[in-house]
């Protein structure tokens, strides 16, 4: 396994139907499997559900690609020791970046991609509520479009987590739709592959929560780069705390912060 710190060492180790979203011009078919893919994994506090996500990723893509699967797991120093766990899979496949003085969801992801090597890149959440089997299926889809995102509200899609976080991403996402427009119906999924030639074009906008998500890919469209959804089943975690517990207070707050950057995207000059 592959370790980068920005800090003190580590210690020693001790199926469904897709829809598209809007339409852009059609990228070039890309008829080649990929060569390597790069699953990126923001960490904090995931001990219980790393290693399980480490796993099903292998288990998935490894067959369908041609010189297999890297994934980086970026961990923002979990006091549950997360990076403890990874760091003892020694598993060369399996790069770890422990950030001690760092922290974000969105900069995590940055600093994974800047250290992925694959012409697929691709991230999730590591807590297993969204599905590593539904990747070869979303890489797959990479041969006619140049972003693949998992989504809770494409048409066969669902969203079963607690009421309140489903009204909140709902009532976010159809304003998201307003003002972004493009048709997408899912746009803080957060669960997506593409290109690394979409790189060339867009960078991710390392700030921020969800909202990043939403930037990156109307910025995508705005572009000219595909996007296309595929729907999948989203349910609330099953072992761990949730970084986004239901609450009025959170539903004000998080909403607010979304809808001003919402707003800030629409208004960016896009170069």
């Amino acid at each position: 396994m592959t370790t980068a710190t920005e800090s003190p060492p580590l210690a020693p180790a001790d199926d469904a139907d897709a829809s598209s979203a809007g339409q852009a011009e059609s990228p070039t078919p890309d008829t080649r499997r990929p060569q390597l893919v790069s699953i990126i994994l923001a960490t904090y506090n995931e001990r219980e559900n790393i290693c399980h996500t480490i796993i099903e990723i292998f288990k998935h893509v490894c067959p369908q690609i041609s010189d297999g699967v890297e994934i980086i797991v970026v961990d923002d120093d979990s006091p549950d020791e997360t990076w403890k766990l990874v760091s003892q899979l020694e598993d060369p496949r399996v790069k770890l970046i422990r950030r001690v003085s760092t922290r974000g969801l969105a900069s995590a992801f940055n600093r994974g991609i800047i250290e992925s090597r694959g012409d697929v890149v691709g991230w999730m959440d590591a807590d297993m509520c969204m599905p590593p089997h539904l990747l070869p299926d979303m890489i797959a889809k990479l041969r006619d479009h140049d972003v693949v995102v998992g989504s809770r509200y494409a048409a066969g899609a669902s969203d079963n987590r607690h009421w309140l976080r489903v009204l909140a991403s709902r009532c976010i996402n159809r304003f998201a739709g307003l003002v972004l427009g493009f048709g997408i119906k899912d746009y803080d999924s957060g669960f997506v592959v593409l290109r690394r030639t979409v790189f060339d074009r867009v960078s991710l906008i390392p700030t921020g929560y969800g909202a990043y998500f939403m930037e990156f890919l109307y910025t995508c469209r705005r572009k000219g780069l595909t996007v296309h959804e595929v729907p999948y089943a989203f349910t609330d975690r099953t072992k761990g705390v949730s970084k986004s517990a239901p609450s009025l207070w959170r539903f004000c707050w998080t909403g607010a912060g979304y809808v001003l950057r919402v707003l800030v995207a629409r208004l960016r000059r896009i170069d």
